[in-house]
């Protein structure tokens, strides 16, 4: 399965998430408001998109509306508040993907 992990920058949440689970599915990150934003290319390779926050659920749907309705996007709720690799980020990491799949 594909799986594209989304938030702000790419630089905390999402990198770690693609790094974390890259054993379990095939990973790729993106941010949203970085110099290199998601693409439409990488949308349509996902399987399933996992967003960090809800609002980046909802810019999405703004940016590309075509592929957000044709994909399962899923958001874990967790707020810009980590580090990258910072152990208690790869707890709930591991916590919230455990209860997804």
């Amino acid at each position: 399965m594909n799986v594209l992990f989304i938030c702000n920058q790419n630089m905390h949440r999402s990198k770690t998430a693609e790094e974390l689970f890259k054993t379990k599915f095939e990973t790729k990150s993106a941010g949203l408001f970085n110099e290199n934003p998601v693409t439409k290319s990488q949308l349509e390779w996902a399987d399933t998109v996992i967003v960090m926050e809800n609002f980046q659920r909802t810019e999405i749907s703004k940016r590309f509306p075509r592929q957000y309705m044709q994909k399962r996007i899923l958001s874990l709720d967790i707020s810009d508040m980590y580090n990258y690799k910072q152990p208690e980020l790869i707890n709930i990491l591991q916590s919230k993907i455990s209860e997804l799949f």
